[in-house]
């Protein structure tokens, strides 16, 4: 068996992203040629015009389907159970955005309470507690997690598009469009 179809077996049971020393340990090779592997089944997958392909996300790779097919896989897999409310997009934005943040702080962009969605958003593992802030009070401080990175199909928070943060917000706050788009195609 090549080394190309043992990434590709590697990648399909995982069902997660797999980082390059993991798949190195894998195969039972170096990294180096873990990743000129994984290449090579990008590269086939390609060549036979694949409904599939390699992505680089939250720090490792994964088998995906080509964004050409969402539909018809949207049409076979319901996930609304999966969806996140608008106000969650919110949150999860001024998070991933403004990180570390507490709670008063995101209550402050938002202009309302902010408790339950936070909750459903540590429930998902798409946030964490990242400490305390040294201020009166300690407010716990939250980020993002790699689930985060994973659900929105990123490598890493560098690949969030560029927002100006320092411009007065608009008078009602939302996520901003990457997220309420990323999410409708999870």
């Amino acid at each position: 068996m090549s080394l190309a179809a043992a990434v590709e077996c590697v990648l399909f049971v995982a069902g997660e992203p797999v980082a390059i020393k993991d798949l190195a340990t894998a195969l039972n090779v170096e990294p180096n040629t873990a990743q000129s592997a994984v290449e090579a089944l990008q590269q086939r997958l390609d060549a036979n015009g694949s409904g599939l392909q390699v992505v680089q996300i939250a720090g490792g790779y994964q088998l995906a389907t080509r964004p050409e097919h969402a539909e018809t896989i949207g049409r076979l897999v319901t996930r609304n159970g999966n969806r996140l409310s608008r106000a969650a997009l919110e949150t999860l934005a001024i998070i991933a955005y403004r990180q570390p943040i507490t709670q008063p702080e995101i209550e402050a962009v938002r202009g309302v309470t902010s408790t339950g969605v936070i909750k459903t958003l540590l429930d998902r593992n798409l946030i964490l507690e990242a400490g305390r802030k040294p201020t009166i009070g300690r407010p716990i401080l939250y980020k993002t997690t790699p689930e985060f990175l994973h659900y929105f199909g990123l490598n890493e928070l560098t690949d969030l598009p560029q927002m100006d943060l320092t411009a007065e917000p608009p008078a009602l706050v939302s996520a901003p469009s990457f997220f309420a788009a990323t999410a409708d195609n999870q």
